[in-house]
């Protein structure tokens, strides 16, 4: 079956008493027991719950992976993948990286004894020279990254990691399941930061986890379980509502965002636009052959820093808001919001300067989106004289 009709008919055949097309809500945390030392299969919300197993099922399905685990946001998903780590472990991980994931890394994971290196994890040279032998564990990646758009062969990164014994975790948030499936290319583990487009609609806060194998799948349980950042049933009924439509919106997401992106392209205010789908774009051999779509998230850069305050100032159906992948636009300056917990000689080396826009790409008209663009550059341009 199609992933398109998979994703429509995520939990319709999962109620076999009523019949119910849209699995229920289960709002209970306890479970009777029919008699001692039996079980319904459910005993507990935190370890197992009806409405977010469908969930976690499902999830697994559309990621080809084995197991699937919900949980209260992606910083909770990436928590739990972290507690398989150990004092003195280190991880290799993508050098333009989202500042939650470096906060956690360098804030929380370091009083732990765990470290990481950062750099261009489509390197493979640079991933061998930063390997610590016997301290090394895993590749962290994202790909496309955020903000830049930095794209990683996974399949050539898994394979390496999997001749050293690495474990090779991919962030898949901005391409979901519907245009990339990394543990089909090697991955051993697969994250999301399920608010963004799985849910799709900026209404519910949850992070996903995807395994690969038995072993591992029992282990990232038994710490899903221990630690207990899971999701509760109303989000996970509200997750898979928003699954159903994925097909649909990315197609929209990635049409609308490769328009704008050629018409900022050829902006006279914009130095740069960095979108995979652009064939420019370092990467964008790659993005074709890993990837079957483009996500609707791209950055660019205004020619003078003094133009940034003013079109997000003037934007009125574009929100200047953080997060990303809902249905409604959204605008963010990544300098001091999403990574400003990255030091500053660090976003600059990468990239990541006071002229960056990041643009996440709704599923309104694109030729109202482009007036909004373009009004509010017009009237940044005037006010400033650049």
């Amino acid at each position: 079956m199609r992933i398109e009709s998979r994703l429509a008919q995520i939990g319709s055949v999962k109620e076999p008493v009523t019949g119910a097309v849209s699995y229920p809500i289960y709002q209970a945390t306890a479970f009777r027991h029919p008699k001692l030392g039996q079980s319904t299969g459910f005993d507990y919300a935190r370890t197992k719950s009806p409405t977010r197993k469908v969930l976690e099922e499902a999830a697994a399905e559309l990621e080809s992976g084995d197991a699937g685990f919900a949980c209260s946001s992606g910083m909770a998903a990436l928590q739990t993948i972290f507690a398989l780590f150990s004092q003195g472990d280190h991880l290799l991980v993508s050098l333009d990286l989202y500042g939650g994931t470096y906060r956690l890394i360098e804030q929380v994971m370091s009083r732990f004894g765990v470290t990481a290196s950062y750099l261009d994890t489509n390197n493979i040279e640079a991933l061998e020279a930063n390997l610590r032998p016997g301290s090394t564990k895993a590749v962290l990646v994202e790909t496309p990254t955020n903000p830049l758009m930095m794209i990683t062969d996974l399949a050539r990164v898994s394979e390496w990691a999997k001749s050293r014994g690495l474990l090779v975790i991919v962030d898949n948030t901005l391409l979901t399941p519907f245009f990339q499936r990394p543990l089909e290319l090697g991955a051993d583990i697969v994250i999301h930061s399920a608010t963004k487009y799985l849910a799709g609609h900026n209404d519910v806060l949850a992070g996903l986890i995807v395994t690969k194998g038995k072993e591992l799948s029992e282990r990232m349980a038994f710490l899903h379980n221990s630690i207990g950042a899971v999701l509760g049933p109303q989000d996970s009924w509200l997750l898979m509502r928003g699954m159903k439509t994925l097909a649909l919106r990315m197609e929209r997401h990635q049409a609308n965002a490769s328009r704008i992106a050629e018409f900022l392209l050829e902006h006279p205010l914009v130095t740069d636009v960095y979108y995979p789908a652009l064939p420019h774009h370092p990467g964008h051999e790659i993005q074709k052959r890993q990837s079957s779509g483009n996500t609707g998230i791209f950055s660019f850069k205004l020619k003078d820093v003094r133009l940034v305050e003013p079109v997000l100032r003037h934007v009125k159906l574009i929100a200047f808001a953080e997060s990303l992948g809902g249905v409604e636009s959204l605008m963010t300056y990544p300098a001091v919001q999403t990574h400003a917990d990255i030091p500053e000689e660090i976003r600059r080396a990468v990239g990541v300067d006071d002229r960056l826009l990041r643009l996440s790409v709704g599923i309104e008209h694109c030729d109202d989106l482009i007036e909004d663009l373009g009004q509010a550059l017009e009237q940044a341009a005037r006010e400033t004289e650049v």
